[in-house]
């Protein structure tokens, strides 16, 4: 378990981000045309998978418009942003946003996601949501960046995240 905080006050996750060097996961997680995907549709890229509570907040935006314009074109590397809005949310803020090179998906048939990465909130009220991080997978989802956002309303360490993908 690690605990974060949101504007001072803790919540605990139910567990720790898969660790560096580790295998990462599979996870079921819901596109924006209802599909569900799993990492075998990103075989053979490295992925960034930036993991928000909502895109309809501040600091999720940013860090979402963020890995989109630095990364935004590089054919080798996936950004999916996963998060417990609804699909139909997450494409309205893509458009809204101008954020096309970047795969929003979300947990809205399972929480399973937040609990196997163990970024699930079990407290606090955010309960029943995730913690802010970022992690970088190769080619194999083998975890290379593992970055736990310690306070829910910072950015992640972009620049550590892309050092990562080489």
């Amino acid at each position: 378990m690690a605990q974060v905080t949101l504007h001072g006050s803790p919540a605990n996750t139910n567990g720790d981000l898969p660790a560096v060097g580790s295998q990462a996961p599979d996870f079921r997680l819901v596109d924006g045309a209802l599909n569900d995907l799993t990492l075998a549709d990103f075989a053979g890229k490295k992925k960034l998978i930036s993991i928000v509570p909502s895109l309809d907040t501040p600091t999720c935006a940013t860090s979402t418009k963020v890995f989109n314009q630095r990364l935004g074109g590089r054919s080798d590397v996936v950004v999916l942003v996963v998060s417990a809005d609804l699909p139909f949310a997450q494409g309205r803020f893509c458009q809204a946003e101008g954020t096309a090179d970047v795969k929003t998906l979300s947990m809205m048939r399972s929480r399973n996601f937040a609990k196997d990465y163990g970024m699930l909130i079990e407290d606090g009220p955010l309960a029943g949501i995730t913690a802010r991080a970022a992690l970088v997978l190769d080619e194999n989802n083998t975890v290379l960046h593992a970055q736990l956002v310690g306070e829910i309303g910072d950015e992640p360490d972009y620049d550590a995240a892309i050092a990562a993908l080489g």
